[in-house]
C-alpha cells in the first residue's frame, strides 16, 4: 500500500494537489492518535525534522525537564484526506517521535513495533499481518454527543435495508480506498449495528499505521452521515463486543515459512513454535491486546469472545485459529485483541511473543477441536486449558510478571503502562453504577 517518496516528490505532490494544511501524526501510548496542524509554508522545515512539540503535555510520554520532543515524517506514509475539501485540501505524515539529539524516543509506540521488526529481521523474517476490524455506528443526540441507541435491527452478514449503517460502511471503504488501502471484505456483523471491515495484508509497521488511519477514516465518515462510530469493545450489555482478530504469518526470502503441506494441520515447525510462544506469553500479553476496564465485559462466555488459551485448525471456539487457507495464504488467527488496543504495541508483543517460541522451540499443546465452552471446567483442567485474564486489574498482574513481555515494551513504557492501568483499574472499583442503585438502593 505504501509508495515511496523523497521530500522533492512530497513537495511538488502538495503543490500539484492544492494541499494547504498537513497534519504529522503520531500515537501516543494509549493509541490515541494526536496531531501537530502545519501550513504548506511550514513543510520544509517539517520534512527536515525540525518540528518540534511539548511532550510533558502527551500521555505517557516525558516528564517537564525532558519535554522537548522532535518529529520525524516517515515520508512513505504520505495520503491526502478524500474527505476534506477540493480546495485547500488536508494531507498528512506520520512520525516518529525522536528526542532533540535524533536518538528515538523510547515512549513512541511506533518506535517499540519498529524494535520488534528489526529483531524479526535479523533472524530473516519479515511479518505480516491483516487485522479484522469491528466497529458499533450508533446515533448522535441533538447536541452531536454519542449515545449506544441504534434502530436498526439486522444481524450477521444481513443487507439493507434492515442494515441502516451500509450506506455509512460503503462510503467508508470508498474512502479508505481512495486512501490507498485494498479492502478484502465489509460487512454486517453479529450485534444489531456492528460492522467489520477487514484490509489487505501488510508489514506489520505499515499494518499498524493502516488501523491507525483507518479509525480516523472510518470515525470521520460515521461522523458526515451523522453516526457515531465506537471501537469501544464492549457498548452494550447482552450483545456481542467489537474484536480485532490479527492473522498473522512470517515470511522468509518471500515464502510464507508457516506453511508445511506434509503435515496433517499444513503447518511448519515454525508455525507450531510460533503459537507455543504466545500461548506461553498470552497472560501476560493481554493488558496489551485488551487494555481497558471494558475489555473484559467483552471477554465472558456466551458472547463467543475467546478467552481459553488454547488452538485449533477446526473450530472457533479457542484463542488461536487456523484459518483454512493453506500454502501461501497459511496464518495464524489471535482472537482475543480488541479493536481498543493500541495496534504498534499489539503487534510488538504477538511478534515477540511468537519469536520466543521460534527461537526457543516451545512447543504448543494438542490442539483442542471441540467446543471448549462446553466442557466443564473440570475437563478443561484435566486438559491443562488456562483462561485469559478475567479483568483489567488481573491482566496487568499479569504483565508485571512476564519479563519477555515488559521488555518488548522497554522500561520507560512498561512502567508508565503499569501504573497507568493500575490506576485506570482503582478509578474504575471506585464508582457507583446505575446496576448497584437498581439492586441495593431499595433492598438495603
Amino acid at each position: 500500500m505504501h509508495k515511496h517518496y523523497t521530500k522533492e516528490d512530497i513537495m511538488e505532490l502538495v503543490q500539484d494537489e492544492d494541499v494547504e494544511f498537513i497534519r504529522l501524526q503520531f500515537t501516543d501510548m494509549f493509541g490515541q492518535m494526536k496531531n501537530v496542524a502545519i501550513t504548506v509554508s511550514q513543510l520544509g522545515k517539517a520534512l527536515d525534522n525540525r518540528c518540534m512539540f511539548d511532550g510533558s503535555s502527551i500521555e505517557g510520554f516525558a516528564r517537564i525537564e525532558e519535554a522537548d520532543m522532535i518529529l520525524y515524517p516517515d515520508l512513505d506514509t504520505l495520503a491526502i484526506f478524500p474527505w476534506r475539501p477540493q480546495q485547500g485540501k488536508v494531507a498528512r505524515l506520520i512520525c516518529d517521535v525522536k528526542r532533540p539529539g535524533g536518538e528515538p524516543f523510547e515512549g513512541d509506540p511506533r518506535y517499540v513495533l519498529k524494535r520488534a521488526v528489526r529483531e524479526a529481521a535479523e533472524l530473516g523474517y519479515t511479518f505480516e499481518v491483516g487485522p479484522e476490524c469491528e466497529f458499533f455506528l450508533f446515533h448522535t443526540d441533538e447536541n452531536g454527543l454519542p449515545t449506544t441507541i441504534t434502530h436498526e435491527k439486522a444481524g450477521y452478514f444481513d443487507l439493507g435495508p434492515l442494515d441502516l449503517g451500509e450506506n455509512a460502511r460503503r462510503d467508508m471503504v470508498l474512502t479508505l480506498e481512495d486512501m490507498g488501502f485494498i479492502v478484502e471484505s465489509s460487512h454486517h456483523e453479529i450485534a444489531p449495528a456492528q460492522h467489520e471491515i477487514d484490509f489487505q495484508y501488510d508489514e506489520a509497521l505499515a499494518a499498524a499505521d493502516n488501523i491507525m488511519t483507518f479509525k480516523l477514516a472510518v470515525k470521520t465518515i460515521a461522523k458526515r452521515h451523522g453516526l457515531h462510530a465506537t471501537f469501544m469493545p464492549k457498548p452494550k450489555f447482552g450483545v456481542n463486543g467489537s474484536g480485532m482478530h490479527i492473522n498473522m504469518s512470517l515470511a522468509k526470502d518471500g515464502k510464507n515459512i508457516f506453511s508445511d503441506p506434509s503435515d496433517k494441520n499444513g503447518l511448519s515447525r515454525e508455525a507450531y513454535w510460533f503459537i507455543g510462544g504466545i500461548m506461553k506469553h498470552m497472560k501476560g500479553m493481554t493488558a496489551i491486546t485488551n487494555p481497558l476496564v471494558n475489555s473484559y465485559k467483552r471477554l465472558v462466555p456466551g458472547y463467543e469472545a475467546p478467552v481459553y488459551i488454547a488452538w485449533s485448525a477446526t473450530n472457533r471456539s479457542p484463542l488461536i485459529r487456523i484459518p483454512s487457507s493453506r500454502g501461501e495464504h497459511t496464518r495464524i488467527e489471535l482472537r482475543c485483541p480488541d479493536p481498543s488496543a493500541n495496534p504498534y504495541l499489539a503487534l510488538a508483543v504477538c511478534l515477540r511473543a511468537g519469536l520466543d517460541g521460534i527461537v526457543n522451540h516451545i512447543d504448543p499443546p494438542e490442539s483442542v477441536d471441540c467446543n471448549i465452552f462446553d466442557l466443564t471446567e473440570e475437563e478443561r483442567k484435566s486438559r491443562g486449558i488456562e483462561a485469559v485474564p478475567a479483568s483489567l486489574r488481573e491482566a496487568v498482574s499479569e504483565l508485571e510478571k512476564d519479563e519477555l513481555i515488559r521488555e518488548v515494551l522497554g522500561v520507560h513504557m512498561a512502567d508508565k503502562y503499569i501504573r497507568a492501568k493500575k490506576e485506570e483499574w482503582e478509578k474504575y472499583t471506585a464508582q457507583v453504577t446505575e446496576w448497584e442503585i437498581s439492586q441495593y438502593l431499595n433492598q438495603y
